[in-house]
């Protein structure tokens, strides 16, 4: 279902059926990136990538990489030539990339060129440009890198430098994008670069490099995450079709937990344990829903994941340990703690505050405007469930906030919502509406 303009989303009837989610772009921006910097030629394949992605894939080539891309419908399959030879790591740049509104993009781009050829600049849109760079900059510099921002922010202008200094990092924030830009640098450090974060993150850029021979090894202790890496090192080739993205399949996982008449299947979706604790966190509160792995690509497991409507939900409280592992899903489970009985609560979560927009205050709003009792915290909600209201919501631009807004009109919890930018779901999602569409919702 394309949006030319702004609809009257209202209660679906049912939700039934089963579809396919576009590609993980975390894995996608990684293998793209492990892919230029490896030996010879590697096929990465890809389910209705979103702009990110493409962010990714057109940064690549402004920085001197090979891609090839054949679009078959849905299907696009990237055959991207590494820079890199049997012995060394391949060199990014120079150059100027264009990194959209991907942050991830952005950072983990930057610990990749942190060991390339010559003076490179990473740009990005108004909202990228916001946001803070400070934290991929210092261990960066720490490593030998010359970095350049302005006022904190980008355009990151980076001069590369091998070999770099293989360092111990301890982090302050859990952020698998710093961890990514940091283990993609270590690459090209002479000896063991070390990256301690507080909590669990994903291990995405672990799975992927291991898979390309890295030694790289990943333990958690005492509450923190430790990730080594040893160089420097090459990377091998790879053949990967990208798993479906957990995060964009959350949006049918929670309106389908949600609906009262609700049985949906989606298939093909990335299983990886550092990213699924929704799933654990809707099932607490009373949701049914069944998993099944069906098999791995480059070491990242994947399978269905099966929900049934029509249960109570209960409110749930998580604080700081709990909301690292599911960043991305917080603004959907927003809406299912203000459908659930009783007063749930986030907190640790002022990470939300430096995304795409601002999501604590974005979702306050919009929770508030769509009948929702709603006390914003500095650092998360306390959310319980209110009077349906017809709402306007601002999206701010940003893919999760709309997909949230449109979950919570198709499943009641507001009685109708139009959103101010619809298109903007593109960002991670562009077959969002169509899926919709699939699935039995007709606005």
């Amino acid at each position: 279902m394309t949006v030319a303009a702004s609809p009257r989303l209202t209660p679906a009837a049912a939700l039934r059926g089963t579809i396919s989610v576009p590609s993980d772009k975390s894995i996608a921006h990684r293998a793209l990136i492990c892919a230029a910097l490896g030996t010879g030629m590697s096929r990465v394949g890809l389910r209705n990538p979103g702009e990110d992605v493409r962010s990714t894939v057109l940064a690549l080539r402004a920085l001197g990489v090979s891609i090839i891309d054949l679009e078959v419908g849905d299907e696009f399959v990237l055959h991207v030539t590494g820079l890199g030879t049997r012995i060394a790591l391949g060199s990014l740049g120079p150059g100027t990339a264009d990194c959209g509104n991907s942050g991830t993009s952005m950072r983990l781009l930057a610990g990749a060129v942190a060991h390339g050829s010559g003076q490179s600049t990473l740009t990005g849109d108004a909202s990228l440009s916001g946001r803070p760079m400070v934290r991929i900059a210092e261990p960066l510099r720490r490593m030998g890198a010359e970095i350049e921002l302005i006022d904190s922010h980008a355009p990151v202008v980076v001069r590369g430098h091998r070999p770099l200094l293989a360092l111990e990092h301890q982090l302050s924030v859990a952020s698998a994008q710093v961890l990514g830009a940091i283990a993609l640098a270590g690459l090209a450090a002479d000896g063991l670069t070390t990256v301690s974060v507080p909590g669990i993150v994903r291990d995405h850029a672990e799975r992927m490099l291991s898979a390309q021979g890295v030694q790289i090894e990943r333990a958690t202790y005492a509450g923190r995450t430790t990730t080594t890496i040893l160089g420097p090192t090459d990377l091998m080739p790879m053949w990967i079709d990208v798993p479906g993205d957990f995060s964009s399949a959350s949006a049918w996982i929670v309106a389908g937990a949600l609906h009262a008449d609700a049985s949906l299947l989606l298939t093909g979706v990335g299983l990886n344990p550092t990213r699924t604790a929704l799933l654990d966190v809707l099932r607490a509160m009373g949701a049914r829903i069944d998993v099944q792995q069906q098999g791995e690509q480059a070491g990242e497991p994947l399978g269905s994941i099966q929900v049934r409507g029509g249960s109570s939900l209960n409110a749930v409280t998580l604080g700081a340990v709990d909301v690292a592992p599911l960043i991305d899903e917080l603004p959907l489970l927003a809406v299912a703690m203000a459908a659930a009985r009783g007063t749930s609560e986030v907190r640790g979560a002022s990470e939300l505050r430096v995304k795409e927009s601002d999501r604590i205050a974005a979702m306050a709003a919009a929770l508030t405007l769509i009948g929702a009792n709603v006390e914003e915290l500095e650092d998360g909600w306390r959310i319980s469930a209110g009077r349906p209201l017809d709402a306007t919501i601002v999206t701010h631009a940003d893919h999760r906030i709309a997909m949230a807004a449109a979950v919570a009109a198709w499943t009641g919890v507001a009685r109708s919502v139009v959103l101010d930018d619809p298109e903007c779901v593109a960002i991670s999602y562009p077959t969002f509406w169509r899926d919709a569409r699939l699935l039995g919702i007709e606005s």
